[in-house]
């Protein structure tokens, strides 16, 4: 019989993957009301890092998003290797499948409307989940069947390809280097394929209105979902490696600032636009998450500092389990039904005490599975 071997886990994966569901969970809910609450200029000014950028630009909150499908990418080395030499591969392969397909359903109960039972009312394609099963498929496929070279240079394909399509390419006035909300191609793509199907869509005097609030693209996007995975991927290779732990950090720091850099200097020609998921949003986002990895590898894998990182553990051991119950249950009754004499006192805060009892109630149950070991995978 063939001896199971678990996969090796990275400490610092854990508590950054935990760091990042914490914001998703925590600082979202609460710092939008309590910033509504306490209705100060330096508190409003403050909230730039906690929101996305409308259009161009690249703001903290912006990176949440990549930094889940970088970190995605980066335990695919650690789970993958052993079945790289395998000729058949089919165990494997259902594996990749498996988790695709339930990402993606998912991220339609998350924001497709699935739940809603209404087939006017359903988005196919709008939900970070599914652009990271996407970029998953693509990554480990590419991480199964390529060399790291050819990983790399596949990773650089994608890039250029976005790059040139949104670039050259014009259909029905869109495209051709418009990087506009109304006149880029990745628009026109999405618009022509998903049809009602796309998130934002609704239906107005006998015709699908498309809203024009709503500006994510997804499906040409797809390719750059991609190259945010493989970029940690990339980090997960070299973290894996024999090579010293300084080394690493070194590879990280240096790939890092190297992908910022670029990112930005190709921000002058195609826009840094996460919306779009632009390739200089891609270098710039993907320099982020590099730091940050080798940020957090410093701090705990190699100053061993593991002492009081249960709060990140709680959420990154759970982390899909996180993100559905905060995006598909709402436990603000609990708070609503505990506290509803004290509105007239709290006046403003009260949404912000409603706020804190939700994701205090989801806090219990994310560390009571943690501590009886209960950890849901996909």
């Amino acid at each position: 019989m063939e001896k199971l071997i678990q996969p090796q886990r990275l400490a610092s994966l854990d508590i950054l993957r935990g760091f990042d569901l914490f914001c998703l969970v925590v600082l979202e809910s609460m710092l939008h009301p309590l910033s509504n609450a306490i209705d100060s200029e330096w508190f409003h000014k403050m909230m730039w890092f906690f929101t996305h950028m409308e259009w161009e630009g690249f703001s903290s909150w912006d990176l949440v998003m990549p930094l889940f499908l970088f970190m995605s990418g980066v335990s695919i080395p650690f789970a993958f290797s052993r079945y790289k030499a395998q000729r058949n591969k089919t165990l494997i392969y259902r594996r990749i499948a498996k988790r695709v397909v339930l990402l993606w359903i998912f991220g339609m109960m998350c924001q497709g409307n699935l739940l809603a039972f209404d087939s006017q009312n359903i988005a196919f394609y709008s939900n970070t989940l599914q652009s990271i099963a996407m970029g998953y498929l693509i990554a480990s496929l590419a991480f199964l069947h390529l060399k790291q070279m050819n990983q790399l240079i596949l990773a650089g394909s994608f890039l250029i390809i976005y790059w040139a399509v949104m670039t050259f390419v014009t259909v029905d006035g869109f495209g051709g280097g418009n990087f506009t909300p109304d006149g880029n191609l990745a628009e026109w793509i999405d618009r022509t394929l998903l049809g009602r199907f796309r998130d934002g869509v609704s239906w107005e005097n006998g015709v699908w209105s498309f809203a024009p609030w709503y500006r994510y693209t997804w499906i040409l996007s797809s390719l750059n979902f991609g190259v945010t995975v493989m970029s940690g991927v990339f980090a997960g290779q070299l973290l894996k490696s024999n090579r010293s732990e300084i080394v690493k950090l070194k590879w990280l720091l240096y790939a890092g600032l190297i992908m910022v850099a670029l990112g930005w200097l190709w921000g002058f020609q195609m826009p840094v636009i996460k919306k779009l998921w632009t390739s200089s949003m891609v270098l710039v986002s993907s320099g982020y998450c590099f730091l940050l990895m080798a940020l957090f590898y410093w701090w705990i894998d190699y100053k061993k500092h593991n002492r009081d990182t249960t709060l990140f553990k709680v959420y990154g051991m759970n982390s899909i389990t996180a993100y559905m119950i905060t995006n598909v249950v709402s436990f603000r009754c609990v708070g609503e039904s505990l506290f509803f004499g004290l509105q007239p006192y709290l006046g403003n805060y009260y949404p912000v005490l409603i706020s804190l009892c939700n994701v205090s109630v989801i806090y219990v149950i994310l560390w009571l599975m943690y501590k009886h070991k209960l950890f849901l995978k996909v």
